[in-house]
């Protein structure tokens, strides 16, 4: 569905009115849990809440097709504690967790809130896998950037459009949750200081009365007049890689009921989009030992601090582009365990050549500075030493044939939002919550701190996820007693 521009223009200050008092409308229908928005968080919501077999559970999703951001990313779920990880020889606690997550935000977020998603992690794995029957595998042969142990929990191909496909065919056997795509919320319902429902539809707008109203629209990645206002200058130059839908709706609708927001200048940005092709590189490919260059050839950063936080380091290079470079050895080792990369190498998104200088040639970076920068790179490797730009993370000596491909930087989600507590109820700046509401995922603020390089992989499912849950049970128990 194509997105009215006016929508995807819509700031905080906008005098659009987006929230509606309960008296001047009429209401046409009715349900228990309302679900604004069919991504990740929306679907484990609904799936938490339909768990009361008497309660009536409406998602709506305003695109004509549900996973959102959820169905973008590699549908990796980071957890503590699991039976998986322990079947594996990992014996790994809550607190390990949230310490890698507190130390790449550099401590900028709220901490108990974090030490509590960690703590749900696990239950949220078992909950999935058992209770559901969705299909996760344990990770245990790739880490990303500052994780320290193996915990990443990943669909079939490491794809969340996986992830969602099960989701919603869990959602649509459950005979008391209706899903409806094409099906935009437009405003919320309010009254006796909390909300009461909502006006939804793209043709002809229905006012759905509703018990609780769970917002899981996610962020505002899509609204440039959103990223403008609170992001740094730079990441709004980037590809936009993100779902269509997310132009800070929910957040804008929290807000005008005084929801608090914190960390608008939180985002969650991509180093290796293949400007030739549009697809993804995954960063698999950085952090089994490839390089970045800029057109001079020159490596200018440490690629392992994480590929949030280096896209905009490739946003600054000469025309927002930089050259990966890696080897064979990197290739076959994802070559099937990445549908990522299995699409760019469908798509011809990398070039092969037998030296380093012809690589540099076919993909248009200096060849003598790249071949220097290799071969400088691959000394400091074998002398286990930091390479020039202090890496010494994720690396290998590269060895010919080589491969690699023209990049940019994107700029896949928001992580700043509306304030919740641990059941995921909006907040107020006073602390009291407001009655009815609850958000989620990039919709409620995330636990990355300011900027990007707070981002640590998985923290966007990691809310999205828990947050769908814990808001969707803690509805169902309130509705039902």
């Amino acid at each position: 569905m194509s997105l009215p521009p006016e929508q995807q223009r819509r700031t905080l200050d906008d005098a659009t009115d987006e929230v509606v008092a309960a008296e001047e409308v009429t209401f046409d229908v009715s349900t228990d849990v309302l679900v604004a928005g069919g991504g990740g968080c929306g679907l484990v919501a609904a799936l938490a809440a339909s768990e009361a077999d008497e309660l009536t559970v409406t998602v709506l999703e305003k695109t004509d097709t549900v996973g959102g951001n959820t169905a973008l990313s590699t549908g990796m779920i980071p957890a503590a504690g699991t039976r998986l990880q322990q079947e594996a020889g990992i014996e790994e606690t809550a607190a390990a967790m949230a310490q890698d997550i507190l130390e790449k935000n550099d401590h900028e977020t709220d901490e108990e809130l974090v030490h509590y998603l960690c703590e749900q992690s696990a239950d949220l794995v078992h909950w999935l896998t058992s209770d559901w029957d969705v299909t996760l595998e344990f990770v245990d042969d790739f880490r990303y950037p500052k994780h320290s142990e193996y915990r990443m929990h990943a669909p079939p191909g490491r794809n969340g459009e996986h992830l969602v496909e099960e989701l919603r065919a869990r959602i649509e056997r459950q005979s008391n949750v209706e899903l409806l795509t094409n099906a935009p919320v437009t405003k919320l319902v309010a009254g006796n200081g909390g909300v009461e429902g909502v006006v939804a539809g793209a043709v002809r707008e229905e006012v759905i009365r509703a018990g609780t109203v769970i917002l899981a629209t996610d962020g505002f990645a899509g609204n440039r007049e959103m990223v403008r206002a609170h992001c740094e200058e730079d990441i709004e130059r980037a590809l936009y890689y993100g779902a269509s839908g997310n132009t800070g709706d929910g957040i804008r609708w929290g807000a005008q009921l005084g929801g608090e927001l914190a960390c608008m200048d939180a985002y969650q940005g991509h180093a290796t989009v293949v400007n030739e092709t549009g697809a993804l590189s995954t960063y698999a490919v950085v952090m089994n030992g490839g390089i970045l260059v800029n057109e001079r050839g020159e490596r200018f950063g440490d690629e392992s601090a994480g590929y949030s936080q280096f896209a905009v380091d490739v946003i600054r290079q000469p025309s927002a582009i930089a050259y990966e470079i890696f080897d064979e050895r990197i290739y076959r080792r994802l070559e099937g365990e990445f549908d990522d990369f299995d699409r760019a190498v469908a798509l011809g998104s990398y070039h092969r050549a037998d030296s380093v200088t012809k690589l540099a040639e076919a993909l248009g970076c200096h060849p003598d500075a790249t071949r220097q920068a290799v071969r400088a790179y691959n000394e400091a490797v074998a002398a286990e030493e930091p390479d020039e730009v202090g890496r010494v993370e994720g690396r290998r000596v590269l060895e010919s044939p080589f491969y690699g491909a023209k990049v940019t930087g994107s700029l896949f989600h928001t992580q700043g939002g509306l304030v919740v507590d641990e059941h995921g109820r909006v907040c107020r700046t006073d602390g009291s919550t407001v009655d009815g509401l609850y958000a989620g995922g990039g919709c409620a603020v995330g636990i990355s701190g300011h900027g990007a390089s707070g981002y640590l992989s998985g923290n966007g499912l990691t809310t999205a996820l828990g947050f769908g849950r814990l808001a969707g049970i803690h509805a169902r128990q309130s509705l039902s007693g």
